[in-house]
């Protein structure tokens, strides 16, 4: 192994910088290290491919914040509200409090490094409105392209960082193990061009992004395989909520992709369509959400996605799809609406074959976000010291039970800068281990029960299950793990679903261990190992949460107590302990 990095540069006091690996270059990642790098440090940005391979580059909705000049009826108290309610009860309080109420900061800091937003006709920020969101709130930039608008300002001014010999750029580095001395993480070791390399720092942030790639039908790109959970597990730091999945309802089934085939994925139709007017209907032409929510279209992402999932089943087609109708956008707002307001997915659609103008756009659940993660305080600290963990690796509490559409590059953001603050101000090195206070959120209604009293009045009998193919006892392989988990522990969940999937995981283990890192230079052999362990980790907390909540829907648990009731209860897992129950 050869060794890279043992200490930081110097001051031009003299004085030894502390340095920072920053693991990951989404937003989060990015942001991060831009900062610590303005604050003094000496940083190390690790890619695991080329800097644009991120969740965010392909975000498109926006971002939320309420700004110093709202739109008319918006306050931060609103968004509290907002993202408490969508969360089930099941958010901390105080988390989200920090991010509703820092959102500028953060906004104006990306502004600063670079990133245009898009403005109205009087030359204010043009602000939309998004599902489960009371008022709009919601910055883009390029119109549904705000998460590569961003990307791309972020790296161009983490190049212009790296030029001045600021930060040190490692790409298509794949981060394999975390080094640790005298109970701390000292840095990392990762492979490059077919060798083992090691980075030493004072702390590691760890900003690798989700796991979307444990689904068959995802929206994350080819990178989000877990490995950043599984880098932090295996150092023996706490993860909490991770039976909590998130599946974007409105993903665009592609014609050649009725197999689903592990490398294909839908096309996203971004949650800002349903907030211009776009509604569902099945293959009959019927409008149906309005039998699941009141709020139809603009319920929650995890209502909308089960209902879906239970409507299809409800048809006799649980592996199928329904419909978008964006035609009722174009006739409400006239001719070109859309292409102005969508350009991204308005090329993207008719690249695959439809013109969603004039034709009905195929759409089904896929997964899109992990509300859970590493646990970690407000400040960005895990349960284990020199550990820092930002974004969508992290639980820190702020997305409860269902995220907030669009608070995803929000938590990136106002949580990677407070991780910088702790780590430059000397917390984040702390030799003994932060206390993580238990998470306790609002009780309020649950979006679970919600939908099962509209459901019942909507449909009877049971709906079928879906329909897997995967032999118990053949080999581990990926396609076969990415099926499974999506027939049987995504968007509709069932105790001996669960159970059928933790026994076929256990039998992959006992020929793929994914407690270790594999002894391999095959970065993919890595992937498989962190894709199994991140399973088997949702699995087991699901099967712990015997009631619906949010996104982790079970159809075997309406005769038990509602699930509001335990909403605030956390299951937190660690490698030496199985499950806590905050």
């Amino acid at each position: 192994m050869t060794a890279h990095g043992l200490a930081g540069g110097r001051t031009a006091g003299g004085q030894q910088r502390r340095r920072l690996i920053v693991v990951g270059s989404g937003i989060a990642g990015l942001y991060s290290a831009l900062l610590a790098a303005e604050g003094g440090a000496d940083v190390v940005l690790l890619s695991k491919g080329a800097l644009a391979d991120s969740n965010t580059y392909f975000a498109q909705g926006g971002i939320s914040a309420v700004l110093d000049e709202p739109a008319p009826g918006d306050t931060v108290a609103g968004h509290i509200a907002d993202t408490l309610k969508a969360g089930n009860g099941h958010c901390d309080a105080e988390a989200v409090r920090v991010l509703c109420t820092e959102a500028r900061l953060d906004i104006a800091g990306l502004e600063r490094f670079g990133v245009r937003f898009d403005l109205d006709d009087d030359g204010d920020p043009a602000l939309g409105l998004e599902a489960a969101h009371s008022a709009p709130r919601i910055l883009h930039a390029g119109g549904d392209a705000t998460g590569a608008g961003v990307a791309r300002a972020l790296i161009r001014a983490v190049l212009d960082s790296q030029a001045a010999g600021r930060i040190e750029v490692i790409g298509h580095a794949h981060v394999t193990s975390l080094t640790h001395s005298l109970g701390r993480v000292t840095g990392v070791t990762y492979l490059s061009d077919g060798r083992e390399l090691s980075c030493q720092a004072d702390a590691v942030l760890l900003a690798t992004g989700g796991a979307g790639r444990m689904f068959a039908k995802t929206t994350n790109p080819a990178v989000a395989t877990a490995d950043g959970l599984a880098l932090a597990w295996r150092a023996g730091a706490a993860v909490a909520d991770l039976e909590f999945f998130q599946f974007h309802p409105t993903c665009m089934v592609l014609p050649d992709s009725a197999g689903e085939s592990a490398g294909s994925d839908p096309l996203l139709i971004s949650e800002a369509v349903r907030g211009e007017g776009a509604i569902l209907v099945d293959a009959h032409g019927h409008r149906f959400m309005p039998a699941y929510h009141p709020d139809a279209e603009l319920a929650p992402r995890d209502v909308v996605s089960r209902s879906i999932a239970i409507h299809l089943a409800a048809l006799g087609t649980p592996n199928g799809h329904v419909f978008l109708d964006t035609r009722v956008i174009e006739e409400r707002h006239g001719p070109g609406f859309l292409s102005r307001r969508f350009p991204t997915i308005t090329a993207r659609t008719r690249a695959a074959g439809v013109d969603w103008t004039r034709e009905l756009v195929p759409v089904a659940p896929a997964a899109h976000y992990w509300m859970g993660g590493v646990l970690t305080d407000l400040d960005g600290r895990t349960s284990v010291p020199g550990l820092l963990a930002a974004g969508e690796v992290a639980c820190t509490g702020v997305q409860g039970a269902n995220r907030l559409a669009s608070n995803s590059l929000l938590e990136g953001l106002v949580f990677g800068r407070r991780a910088v603050e702790g780590f430059l101000g000397g917390g984040s090195t702390d030799p003994s281990a932060p206390a993580l206070r238990p998470r306790v959120g609002e009780r309020l209604a649950s979006s679970a029960a919600d939908v099962d009293r509209h459901a019942t009045t909507a449909l009877s009998g049971s709906p079928e299950p879906a329909v897997v193919l995967v032999d118990p006892a053949a080999p581990f392989a990926r396609g076969a793990l990415r099926r499974l988990m999506t027939a049987k522990a995504g968007v509709i969940r069932s105790g001996m679903d669960l159970d059928e999937v933790a026994a076929i995981l256990g039998s992959w283990s006992d020929a793929v261990d994914p407690e270790t890192a594999p002894d391999s230079l095959d970065p993919r052999e890595h992937e498989d190992a962190n894709l199994l362990l991140a399973a088997q980790l949702l699995v087991r907390a699901a099967r712990e949460r015997r009631t619906s909540l949010g996104a982790h829907y079970r159809n075997d648990s309406r005769e038990e107590t509602p699930a509001v009731e335990n909403s605030d209860k956390r299951y937190t897992m660690s490698r030496k302990a199985s499950l806590i129950l905050d």
